[in-house]
């Protein structure tokens, strides 16, 4: 991927101190003193023009966002984005957001095991030559890191336009007895869902008829917990109404 920025780039993001960071090794196991809080990290991984993590930082300020990528052009794009959406709310600075320039391939060195609670892989590089498999963010051995990274609340939110990237992540997750929900193999087929903040690439896409696939990994101990505490509530509340319509049925052959 080759960029065209304008002169000056990197000291451009250098002088943003508040939102942009060049070396995450310091902030190991430290992101929620940068924040200056203990709320939940959330962690989009290869986040492109920041679209997403500027409007997801806007909607939601009680979680703590990091947006990660490896070049400088998107940082200064994603530092843009996001001080318009903040300065709409009277913000000179996003108070809950961290533009981190780095390469994924050294996740674990960026966090500490447990300090993350989500990670997005937002249409991610799909590499689609079987060489470079190890390449794709689903793949295994990054998948191996991300658990490692989660903490007991951990979760993955996965969004992809391309369908044979979908079914390796399938498998991938599969793999590694990994439970999954909310599979969808086309997301806005209903119409364009309103709860979900889209990315730029996601945006075209839907305008062009292209499916969008999604799906959620559920990762730490607690999620899966409140994840069958909820299937089972679901399914009790399904056998209630199937007994109900039994009670109707019969109540139907007395009369």
């Amino acid at each position: 991927m080759r960029l065209r920025g304008r002169k000056g780039i990197r000291e451009t993001i250098e002088e943003q101190k508040d939102l942009v960071v060049l070396d995450a090794g310091p902030l190991k196991g430290k992101w929620h003193t940068f924040f200056g809080n203990d709320r939940p990290i959330y962690v989009e991984l290869g986040m492109g023009k920041g679209k997403f993590i500027s409007e997801m930082s806007g909607k939601y300020p009680h979680i703590n966002f990091i947006g990660v990528d490896m070049y400088d052009e998107l940082i200064r794009r994603a530092s843009e984005k996001a001080r318009r959406v903040w300065e709409d709310k009277g913000e000179d600075s996003p108070p809950n957001l961290a533009l981190l320039r780095a390469n994924i391939e050294f996740i674990e060195t960026m966090f500490e095991p447990g300090e993350i609670e989500r990670i997005f892989l937002n249409f991610s590089d799909p590499w689609p030559k079987s060489k470079h498999a190890r390449r794709r963010l689903t793949h295994h051995r990054f998948l191996e890191k991300y658990k490692e990274l989660l903490n007991e609340r951990g979760e993955i939110h996965f969004k992809t336009d391309s369908r044979s990237l979908f079914e390796f992540s399938l498998n991938s997750f599969a793999d590694m007895e990994i439970v999954l929900r909310n599979i969808s193999l086309d997301l806005h087929k209903d119409g364009l869902r309103d709860d979900l903040v889209l990315t730029e690439y996601e945006s075209k896409f839907v305008e062009r008829g292209m499916n969008i696939h999604r799906l959620e990994a559920v990762i730490g101990e607690e999620a899966l917990r409140v994840h069958r505490q909820n299937k089972a509530a679901e399914l009790a509340g399904k056998g209630g109404a199937a007994a109900a319509e039994d009670e109707d049925d019969n109540a139907d052959d007395t009369e």
